[in-house]
């Protein structure tokens, strides 16, 4: 270690040096730790002041509770994040948390909250006219109204994607799509 990068990890907050050792814990796969570390973060950055750093603890811990499954503590961190994020116009960082929460939603089989929250992460992509972040979405949203057995709809979202690769002249994967919403409506 250089006489400079002592110097700065000298200058770290107890806070920082929690979060990084968080980010440690989870590289290595060790979510329990990662848990604690972070969970110290927040804590000492809440006595700090530090929003940001309130904020990255949180979503952290969002998403090891994300990863065990505990949807209304991981919901809780991603709204606390969320709030900050949004009194700091962070649109990047929104718009991250959005599609986690999605995720969580669908991934807790909570369907109609994952349809809206989906819906508004698809809405976002068209905004930031981001063809594959839609068609991503859209194959989401297919496999939850599938999930719900909601075959029309499901169909549908294929053949949106089909119109978006048939758009910048992708025909075999258009093609693709049209033949799932086929098969789907089929039964």
């Amino acid at each position: 270690m250089t006489e400079q990068q002592k110097q700065e990890e000298k200058e770290k907050s107890q806070a920082q040096l929690d979060y990084e050792a968080g980010q440690e814990f989870l590289k290595n796969l060790e979510p329990a730790q990662a848990a604690n570390a972070f969970h110290n973060a927040l804590i000492a950055f809440e006595l700090e002041g530090n929003e940001i750093g309130v904020a990255n603890a949180a979503d952290k811990l969002g998403d090891i509770c994300a990863a065990r499954g505990d949807v209304a503590t991981a919901m809780s961190h991603y709204d606390r994040t969320y709030a900050i994020c949004q009194k700091h116009s962070d649109r990047f960082s929104l718009f991250s948390i959005e599609k986690k929460k999605a995720k969580l939603m669908y991934d807790a089989k909570d369907y109609e909250q994952a349809i809206r929250l989906y819906s508004e992460v698809l809405d976002e992509y068209g905004a930031l006219r981001n063809p594959q972040g839609s068609v991503d979405t859209l194959e989401i949203l297919a496999e939850i109204y599938l999930a719900k057995g909601d075959t029309k709809r499901a169909a549908d979202a294929y053949r949106t994607v089909a119109a978006i690769h048939k758009s910048f002249k992708h025909s075999r994967h258009a093609e693709k799509f049209l033949e799932k919403a086929a098969e789907i409506e089929k039964g």
